[in-house]
C-alpha cells in the first residue's frame, strides 16, 4: 500500500487584514440588543428594525471583544462578571424576501473566550448587515452555546 498518505485538513480563519484606523473611514454598525433571546429575523422586515438600536462606528477588523466593551460602556447592567453576549449577524436573505440570522460567536464579561478575537471580517460581515446581541445576565442559565463553524 505504498503511496497512501493521510490528508488532514485543518480549517483556519484567514488572518484579519490590518486596517489603518487613522486613515480608513469607519463603517456604521447597527446593533440591536435584547435580554435572554435574539430578535426574530421577522422584526427586521419591510424596512422595520427593533426599537433598541445602538449605532457604533467601527472597522472590519473590530473584534467581538471590542464590540462587547462598547456595549458595556452604554449598558451598565451588562458590566457584571459572567454576563454572556451571544452575537449574530442579520442580513438580507438572497433567496427569499426578508432576513436571515446567523450566530457568529459568544463573549463573556470577566472571562476569556475562544470567540473574543473574532473580527467582523472573519465573521463575513458585509456592510449593511445588522448585529443582534442576546445578552444573558450572570444569574440566568445561558442557552446552549454552539459554534457556527
Amino acid at each position: 500500500m505504498a503511496g497512501i498518505e493521510s490528508m488532514i485538513v485543518e480549517e483556519k480563519q484567514p488572518p484579519t487584514k490590518q486596517i489603518d484606523r487613522e486613515k480608513t473611514c469607519p463603517l456604521l454598525l447597527r446593533v440591536f440588543c435584547s435580554t435572554g433571546r435574539h430578535h426574530s429575523p421577522q422584526e427586521f422586515q419591510h424596512g422595520n428594525v427593533p426599537s433598541n438600536e445602538l449605532q457604533i462606528y467601527t472597522w472590519q477588523d473590530a473584534t467581538l471583544r471590542e464590540l462587547t466593551a462598547l456595549v458595556r460602556d452604554v449598558n451598565p447592567e451588562t458590566r457584571r462578571k459572567g454576563t454572556y453576549f451571544d452575537f449574530a449577524l442579520v442580513s438580507p436573505d438572497p433567496y427569499n424576501q426578508g432576513y436571515r440570522m446567523r450566530e457568529i460567536g459568544v463573549t463573556c464579561s470577566g472571562q476569556r473566550n475562544a470567540d473574543d478575537g473574532l473580527s467582523l471580517a472573519q465573521a463575513k460581515f458585509t456592510i449593511g448587515d445588522y448585529m443582534d446581541i442576546n445578552i444573558t445576565p450572570p444569574n440566568r442559565v445561558p442557552q446552549q452555546r454552539r459554534r457556527p463553524y
